[in-house]
């Protein structure tokens, strides 16, 4: 009978890293600001990452020629506002989500396109392999989606998304988070990362969150609270940029 893998196990094995990490940049190793893609506290990860080098192309300019495109006239004034995509308001905590795509020496990135999407403020995602027993909102579908401005800024209205449970151990919960995705002139540049909220008391258990064991990288992945950007009587605002590349740079799935 197998042992059934629990949130103690789980807590260990991110201890026992972040003291492997601490250890090893303490004996001269550089700092690191995207994880191992076989982080062990992340099973699936483990399970599903490439075990070989990857295949290099001979024309990779051709693969972005040959691949879909995008342009302003794709992106609607309304995209960016995933409270008025359906006929009624969706549940939940409205929010504001504002921040700027930056390069590795603070310059804005312009005309990006940026994607979100999340769970409901249930903590299930409108999606059809999600089985986890919280309501579903007609009104809320959680993806949303705009272009950056010429100062690198983007903004989003949303709703502040639910935790919920996934399967990599047992009583596993991941914190309320929103994914972002950001392309650069193609589809083929596409970069993803997540946006979490401050204070969240689930972040010490989350071997996702933890995978980032370098400290002020991991915290390059929480939001800020700006009170300033709320508005009065309707939502409460957050400010969160996004750095591409460089020390500064916002942790990225799947590493460089």
């Amino acid at each position: 009978m197998t042992t059934p893998l629990t949130q103690g196990r789980i807590s260990e094995e991110i201890a026992e890293q972040r003291e492997a990490y601490a250890k090893a940049v303490a004996a001269g190793a550089p700092a690191r600001s995207h994880p191992d893609r076989g982080y062990a506290p992340y099973r699936s990860s483990v399970l599903r990452h490439p075990g070989k080098p990857l295949v290099a192309l001979h024309d990779p300019e051709a693969v972005e020629l040959s691949g879909p495109v995008f342009g302003v006239t794709d992106v609607t004034a309304l995209d960016h506002d995933l409270t008025r995509r359906h006929q009624g308001e969706p549940l939940g905590e409205r929010i504001r989500i504002t921040g700027r795509v930056l390069d590795r020496d603070g310059r804005p990135v312009r005309g990006q396109l940026v994607e979100v999407w999340q769970a409901n403020a249930s903590g299930r995602y409108a999606h059809q392999r999600d089985d986890h027993p919280a309501p579903l909102d007609p009104n809320f579908t959680g993806v949303g989606r705009c272009l950056t401005d010429d100062q690198g800024a983007y903004e989003f209205v949303t709703v502040k998304p639910g935790a919920y449970p996934w399967r990599n151990h047992v009583n596993a919960w991941r914190p309320a988070h929103i994914h972002f995705s950001l392309f650069g002139n193609a589809f083929t540049q596409r970069l993803i990362t997540q946006m979490y909220f401050p204070g969240d008391p689930l972040f010490a258990y989350d071997p996702i969150l933890q995978s980032v064991t370098d400290d002020s990288a991991r915290r390059r992945l929480v939001a800020t609270y700006d009170h300033d950007l709320s508005t009065p009587e309707w939502s409460l605002g957050y400010r969160w940029d996004i750095v591409l590349d460089g020390p500064a740079a916002t942790w990225i799935e799947e590493g460089r």
